[in-house]
């Protein structure tokens, strides 16, 4: 087994992931695209032109108000601009919905406003009110991929920041209402070409309606190949006409196997949950409790077993790192660390905007050799990030954001801006007090299907029925299902913690530092310094030998701490971590191994031919596990990936990020290379 980031399989040239905000200038207060020579909206009637063509014709009044289904309603969107259509859509659900559904938006857009000029350009509509405030609490950097916001508790907006083609062909869902928006086709002519109708038709769900502005013939015409029932309608103010349109039947669409899966059919989906079926998540660390809250957050009811109470185990820990090491190429890995982090300071923030449970003071990833120091700087010429998300600094920038000295090897770091630390405890007990979900204080000793679901054996005697079970039990997995198709590897850590005296200055950090280990600000008088890495050992007892081991890591690190701490008592914490062998986290639904073996025995033979079956799942069983030292960063993104696929929504990946963490990946792997 590996571990470095740097060895995962670079899966395509995905190239750099910085964007290039819009450029901008101000006409009438409204916003002027430069590059493209065109107006975003009217400043006098741009909300009013956005309610006739995108509201009005594709009658999201009348189906919001009808919508109380088990999933939400989803409206996909080509170029999200300022945000106007999708608050006015966000408006007239709120006002016409019923209070028990959800809308879900998709909207893509490659030269993303920045916060500032988003401010600026929605300001005109003070009516628009709370939700422009929630979108700017939460605007992403321009960095390609899917970005979830969440509007409200009964709103979900994922910005698929990139070029309009390459997002909707990796869209992993599907969509009710489309507004096919973007400057006029004479201006931008890529955002209006047949191959992009065709993926607006391959994400859509049977019946899905679309309206634009435009009644070109271009557009009419490449719509309809793809398959939409186009017609012309009145348009808005000088414009004569505008499209509406719906997409018709086409014969083939109830092939076993969906288009967008035709070359890897086992990671085909299987069907969602019911919504009123009761879930059972087993375990309460990390992993358990994000999924626990992201399922109770959508309506459904929910069960955590643990004998433990929530937040025990490796989970457990007073302080831990929101901590990625990106690689020196942007391989598929790092994307999804990258993500993770990303939307794991916006669940922390929208969690609690106090810093009660966590901060965001940033992280240092120190360089304390020539080949780190080129590994890092490789690093930031691979993905071309904002520097709000990283930045690489000298040794000087680097002690000046520690507010320590550093060690004399040290010669540059990487820095994290909005990163930092969390109570790894504190957040799990706090996720389950989210209103929805209950724990039962038994250890599951057996599951056995049964009935629609699954029978639970507990520890009393007990029985329990779930119609589907989510394991989030990485140190018990292999209990449950063979390490054959899912292998765990366990791993030993322990954390040295020093109490602080009250009136003695201690020379501790302004933000998280790493190298070997890491060292957060100090916690209530604590300080934290770990942690320990040993494979294949599940000791729990404390180890004398390993609080030495942290302090001469320390040392290498911030040695003046080093020299500090060295006198006083510390206590252990001992946790075990369990990473998978690739060191990316098992998310999604558990294959059923030996049909796989059978379904897919081609493979082995022959990698490019592909048989045209469905991927068989264990009905109803999932899992979150393997999440190793990361799970602060990767399990609230796998809570709600999880939760999406369970409910019937768009996924917050990307479709070759989604299949990455895919606990059949390893199958097909091995099916493949023929072991």
């Amino acid at each position: 087994m590996t571990d470095s980031t740097d060895s995962a399989r670079h899966d395509g040239p995905y190239g750099r992931m910085g964007l290039t905000p819009a450029r901008l200038e101000w006409r009438d207060r409204a916003p002027f695209d430069i590059d493209f020579e065109d107006v975003y909206f009217s400043r006098e009637g741009g909300r009013e032109e956005t309610h006739h063509v995108f509201i009005h014709h594709n009658a999201l009044a009348e189906r919001f108000a009808r919508w109380s289904g088990e999933r939400p309603f989803v409206i996909g969107e080509t170029g999200f601009g300022s945000g106007l259509n999708v608050l006015s859509a966000y408006h007239c659900f709120l006002a016409h919905a019923p209070p028990e559904a959800r809308l879900h938006v998709v909207s893509v857009e490659k030269h993303p406003f920045t916060a500032e000029a988003l401010h600026q350009a929605l300001s005109v509509w003070p009516s628009l009110g709370e939700a422009v405030d929630s979108l700017l609490r939460q605007w992403p950097a321009p960095v390609r991929g899917v970005h979830r916001l969440m509007l409200d508790e009964r709103v979900t907006l994922d910005l698929h920041f990139g070029e309009a083609l390459e997002m909707l062909a990796t869209l992993d869902g599907r969509v009710d209402a489309w507004f096919l928006d973007g400057f006029a086709p004479g201006r931008n002519p890529d955002m209006w070409q047949p191959v992009l109708f065709e993926a607006l038709a391959a994400a859509s769900r049977p019946g899905a309606t679309l309206a634009t502005f435009t009644c070109a013939g271009e557009v009419r015409r490449g719509l309809a190949a793809a398959g939409f029932a186009c017609r012309k309608v009145p348009g808005f103010g000088r414009k004569r006409e505008m499209l509406t349109a719906h997409l018709a039947p086409t014969p083939g669409h109830d092939a076993p196997v969906e288009p967008a899966r035709a070359t890897t059919p086992w990671f085909q989906p299987p069907p969602p949950a019911r919504a009123e079926a009761p879930i059972a998540v087993i375990g309460a660390g990390l992993a358990g409790t994000t999924v626990a809250h992201a399922l109770a957050r959508r309506g459904r009811r929910v069960t955590v077993f643990d004998p433990q109470p929530a937040g025990q185990g490796a989970s457990g820990n007073r302080q831990g790192a929101l901590y990625i090491r990106v690689a020196a190429e942007t391989n598929v890995q790092s994307r999804f660390y990258l993500a993770a982090l990303q939307y794991a300071t916006r669940f922390l923030e929208r969690l609690d905007p106090h810093h009660t449970l966590w901060q965001p003071c940033g992280l240092l990833q120190l360089a304390g050799s020539a080949r780190e120091d080129e590994r890092q700087r490789r690093c930031i010429d691979a993905f071309n990030l904002p520097d709000t998300l990283l930045e690489r600094v000298d040794r000087s920038r680097a002690e000046a954001l520690a507010g320590v000295s550093l060690a004399d090897s040290v010669r540059s770091a990487l820095y994290y801006p909005a990163a930092g630390w969390a109570a790894p405890g504190e957040l799990c007990r706090t996720l389950m007090t989210t209103p929805g979900i209950q724990q039962r204080h038994n250890r599951v000793t057996a599951l056995t299907p049964g009935g629609a679901g699954w029978q639970l054996a507990l520890d009393d005697g007990a029985t329990a029925e779930y119609d589907q079970v989510v394991l989030a039990c990485a140190d018990r997995l292999d209990e449950f299902i063979s390490p054959e198709w899912l292998p765990i590897q366990h791993i030993r850590g322990q954390v040295s913690e020093f109490t602080l005296e009250r009136n003695a200055p201690v020379a501790t950090p302004r933000c998280v530092v790493c190298a070997d280990g890491y060292t957060p600000p100090p916690h209530h008088g604590i300080q934290s310094i770990g942690a320990s890495f040993a494979p294949h050992d599940r000791e729990m007892a404390p180890r004398e030998a390993d609080h030495g081991h942290n302090l001469a890591r320390l040392a290498a690190a911030l040695p003046e701490l080093a020299r500090q701490l060295q006198p006083l008592a510390p206590r252990a914490r001992v946790g075990i971590r369990c990473a998978t062998p690739d060191k990316s986290p098992w998310i999604g639904p558990i294959p059923d191994g030996e049909r796989w073996q059978h379904d897919y025995a081609l493979l082995r033979h022959d990698a490019t031919r592909v048989p045209a079956i469905p991927g068989a799942y264990l009905p109803g069983l999932w899992t979150s596990a393997g999440h190793g030292s990361r799970g602060l960063v990767s399990a609230p993104l796998a809570a709600e990936l999880l939760a999406s696929r369970l409910c019937d929504e768009p996924m917050p990946l990307e479709r070759g990020l989604v299949d990455h963490v895919h606990p059949g990946r390893r199958l097909i792997r091995d099916l493949i290379r023929n072991r």
